[in-house]
């Protein structure tokens, strides 16, 4: 290629940089894996892989490109390609031994990305950026890569860009939430504004309106990590969803502490039901080890044969995991529902299953979460403002601590989309662009592992003193705040053709009002006996006497409850058992608004455009390979026309919607 070509290429090339981006090496080359393929330039970064097509230009107003776009930190696997049978695997470090004729790079996100060179004179060009993409994954790390996007840069003005959703950062953000939730009972706390309590807790969050802030203090300073118990989600009956920490029983709380945290935790309750999260699903360990054996196996190289795959599959636990989570989530919102009284999750960390837990209650209870604004509302919430470490859950900090429960989340919510099509307003589409969003390195939403974390690498405090206003306005004059954009700014990576898949053609906005239940108590939930309280354990409820560990009788909450005698599992499903108490309900059909998934056998499935897509024949749109594969493809697709057949007509499929109303008309 002649030099003054080379250099009119390379100008092209550096104006869709970002600040701060620089360009090590590129090489023309044709994409494969696609109908038709696309030829273009590969280009590496210091901080990403990208294949930009030919007469592709990068929009200003969307700086980065979900297509396109690898980040260091998403490449998983790299292949150098010679011939049909020579293939070298590129780990940090390696010398590459030829000149590659294709690479090929597997992200940690399933996807794939497969260019082959163009010969003619250029193999020096593939071997050098392949060479680049070896020496640059080597020297990214996550906790380093670049963190976040300028909003001049995004083609907004500084100050003037309104988060999308609520971001939680101030506290008339949660007195708002609060007041839509309709938690008469709770206040916003400030005890925690300067993080002199727990970096891992948001700034402000729920306690019960009659607890002080200093009672507050001194009663989180019993849990592990000072996270006491909170309000995760008010449920419009009346009852109340908490999460807490584990109870640090080493300490020597003095009568007045044990009353502030039974208060607390009752919440204005007779009725307490306390749930050891951990009970019955999965460690951290093994999710992080069935995601490991997934991945594996969906290689597009997998050794294991056709006919033993679904034994394979079966072998990871993955899905077994999701069940796991779902029945968890399910018997959890029975309790929420069908009587009034404080449920607490409690985990000893309080930031990975509570979360998890939390979230499903209440997409399974509350119709407003199934909107996309609700979804993401409730993740900001119950995962990036509680403080889940994202970092290092993802194997951003090099910890030994990696474990992918938020995807694990997301794709419980997956087949809950399955099995409830037209009861959630969000796509697919728009589960696998979050799903794909926690390993790009573009905003600080999935970079950083706490709240205080996130708020002090984007200046949103200078000394624990408050920056941000509701608005979003401009800084005051002489604050040198550098504003951040959140994940939820879907318009940098997405054009509006694609943010309009986000929406669920199938949801009917009429047959799911944002309020669905009268603010009184509804006349299917009663209170709970006087003064009861419960530990919930392998979907049975059992008595305690008592809620804290520290009185001096022996409280059974103090000891884990993998050491409690099991009772035997109720072949009833707790929703029986739950609503078939009252004599004079009889056979009373589910509350409104609650969903109660199927989790046996082929009621749950793999997410196969997800997992599936490094492999060639899901990429060219062949979502099954073999005639019986199509088959159950075909016996799906029937099942969900005959659940939307009721609520829609074929009118509504032909309305055009508009990307910025989807994102913004549940608001």
């Amino acid at each position: 290629m002649p030099e003054p070509r080379n250099r009119q290429l390379g100008s092209c090339l550096a104006s869709g940089c970002l600040p701060g981006e620089r360009i090590l090496a590129w090489a023309p080359g044709v994409r494969k894996g696609l109908e038709p393929e696309l030829p273009g330039t590969l280009i590496c970064t210091n901080f990403r892989v990208t294949f930009q097509p030919c007469g592709w230009q990068r929009s200003q107003d969307t700086p980065l490109s979900s297509e396109y776009d690898f980040a260091l930190i998403n490449i998983g696997r790299l292949e150098a390609v010679s011939g049909l049978s020579r293939v070298q695997l590129l780990r940090p470090g390696s010398l590459l031994k030829f000149i590659p004729e294709e690479i090929l790079i597997h992200g940690r996100d399933f996807r794939l990305l497969r260019v082959a060179f163009e010969a003619g004179g250029l193999e020096p060009q593939a071997f050098q950026v392949t060479t680049a993409i070896v020496q640059a994954k080597a020297q990214s790390s996550q906790a380093q890569q670049y963190a976040g996007i300028t909003l001049s840069k995004a083609g907004q003005g500084s100050g003037s860009r309104k988060p999308p959703i609520p971001l939680l950062e101030t506290s008339e953000d949660w007195e708002t939430e609060r007041k839509k939730q309709g938690a008469r009972g709770w206040r916003v706390s400030t005890v925690n504004e300067r993080f002199d309590i727990a970096t891992s807790l948001p700034r402000y969050f729920w306690v019960p309106i009659r607890i002080l802030d200093s009672e507050v203090r001194r009663a989180f300073g019993h849990f592990h990590q000072s996270r006491g118990p909170r309000l995760s989600w008010h449920h419009p009956g009346g009852s109340d969803l908490l999460r807490c920490g584990g109870f640090y029983t080493a300490s020597d709380p003095n009568k007045e502490d044990i009353r502030a945290v039974e208060l607390m935790l009752q919440a204005g309750h007779s009725d307490v039901v306390l749930v050891d999260t951990m009970d019955e699903l999965p460690s951290l360990a093994d999710v992080q080890l069935a995601h490991l054996r997934l991945r594996a196996l969906c290689l597009p190289d997998s050794s294991v044969a056709e006919d033993k795959w679904l034994s394979a599959l079966e072998g990871t636990r993955w899905l077994d995991y999701v069940r796991s989570c779902l029945r968890k989530a399910s018997d959890i919102s029975v309790l929420v529902t069908s009587r009034v009284r404080s449920v607490v999750l409690q985990e000893r960390g309080d930031r990975d299953l509570n979360g998890l837990l939390s979230s499903l209650v209440q997409l399974l209870s509350a119709p407003e979460a199934r909107t996309l604004f609700g979804f993401q509302s409730l993740v900001q919430r119950e995962w990036v403002a509680a403080g889940h470490p994202f970092l290092t859950r993802l194997g951003g900090t090099g910890a030994n601590e990696e474990a992918p429960v938020f995807l694990l989340f997301l794709d419980c919510v997956w087949q809950l989309l399955q099995q409830f099509p037209a009861e959630f307003e969000f796509s697919e589409f728009f589960l696998l662009a979050l799903h794909d969003s926690v390993r790009v390195p573009d905003t600080l939403t999935f970079l950083r592992d706490t709240p205080w974390e996130r708020g002090k690498q984007s200046g949103q405090f200078n000394s624990y003193t408050q920056v941000y206003t509701p608005e979003y306005s401009q800084p005051s004059a002489g604050n040198s705040v550098n504003l951040q954009l959140s994940v939820w700014d879907w318009d940098l990576r997405y054009s509006n053709e694609q943010i309009l898949q986000f929406h669920n053609p199938g949801y009917d906005p009429e047959y799911c009002p944002g309020s669905w239940l009268p603010k009184q108590q509804p006349s299917f939930m009663v209170p709970g006996p006087p003064s009861s309280v419960w530990l919930f354990s392998r979907g049975a409820l059992t008595p305690l006497n008592q809620l804290c560990p520290w009185r001096d009788s022996h409280s059974l909450l103090a000891v884990s409850s993998r050491w409690l005698p099991r009772p035997a599992i109720s072949s009833e499903s707790l929703a029986d058992q739950e609503w078939g108490l009252p004599s004079h309900w009889g056979a009373c059909p589910l509350p409104p608004g609650l969903l109660l998934p199927g989790y046996l056998g082929p009621q749950i499935r793999l997410w196969r455009r997800c997992y599936l897509r490094g492999r060639l024949e899901v990429q060219m749109g062949l979502s099954a390979p073999t005639v019986s594969g199509l088959q159950d493809e075909l016996s799906h697709l029937q099942e969900l026309l005959r659940k939307w057949t009721p609520r829609i007509s074929p009118e509504d499929h032909s309305k055009k919607r508009d990307s910025n109303t989807i994102l913004s008309q549940s608001r």
